[in-house]
């Protein structure tokens, strides 16, 4: 159990606002950065000799795609985009790759949530003047996972919480595919708060980043970029 942090006021915009703005600009910063020395250091490496070219580029390939998991498991960062732009400059030859950095980034953002102390997080949300969210940390905090459940199928409308909580792994996948998602916190968000909630139990939790993530790649892997054109 965790003890409930107290404050539900927000900070002033005129210190929220620097500091998201701060955060957003080094996430996108990062990002695009990251897609830039990519490409570059690719083109440059083409022109080296053959024996030195392979593993030039793996290591490359293999550092990008860290950051990239890096960078998806942050809240409201739009991982797709990033991943689908990799997978444009590189098609079929980097899908595997980004599929599994795809994974292990949804799954450190669930580790996170799960493990990451509960104050932080509401740090985070309070900077948002998401004070309901707020709220809600503050009154699940000292909760189990079974109380937790209980108190999540109180708080969602009573057609749909049997169904949502029932087949919340169903949920969660179809969430993480819904295009636009870094609205309601991007991969790295959902997946965040599905370890917070306590209620996502580690092993299915990642079969279903699994299988959310494969279509995509596996399209991309079998057919080519063209498949997303």
């Amino acid at each position: 159990m965790t003890d409930p942090p107290r404050d539900l006021t927000p900070p002033p915009w005129r210190v929220a606002l620097p500091r998201l703005a701060l955060r957003c600009a080094v996430v996108v910063g990062a990002a695009l950065l990251l897609l830039s020395l990519y490409d570059v250091a690719m083109t440059l490496s083409d022109r080296l000799p053959e024996t030195d070219r392979w593993a030039t580029q793996i290591v490359l390939t293999g550092g990008v795609l860290l950051l990239y998991a890096i960078l998806i498991s942050v809240p409201f960062v739009p991982g797709v985009e990033i991943g689908l732009a990799l997978l444009l400059m590189r098609g079929a030859e980097i899908a595997p790759a980004v599929y599994l950095a795809t994974v292990l980034g949804l799954l450190l953002a669930y580790l996170l949530g799960r493990y990451l102390p509960i104050t932080v997080m509401h740090r985070l949300f309070l900077d948002l003047h998401m004070t309901s969210a707020c709220r809600m940390i503050a009154e699940i905090a000292p909760l189990g996972a079974d109380a937790r459940l209980a108190l999540l199928r109180r708080r969602l409308p009573r057609w749909a919480a049997p169904c949502l909580l029932r087949y919340r792994y169903l949920t969660l996948a179809m969430l993480l595919n819904l295009p636009g998602n870094a609205v309601i916190g991007g991969g790295g968000g959902l997946s965040l708060l599905a370890g917070l909630s306590r209620v996502f139990r580690p092993l299915p939790l990642a079969l279903t980043l699994c299988l959310a993530v494969a279509p995509v790649p596996l399209a991309v892997w079998l057919f080519g970029a063209e498949f997303l054109g």
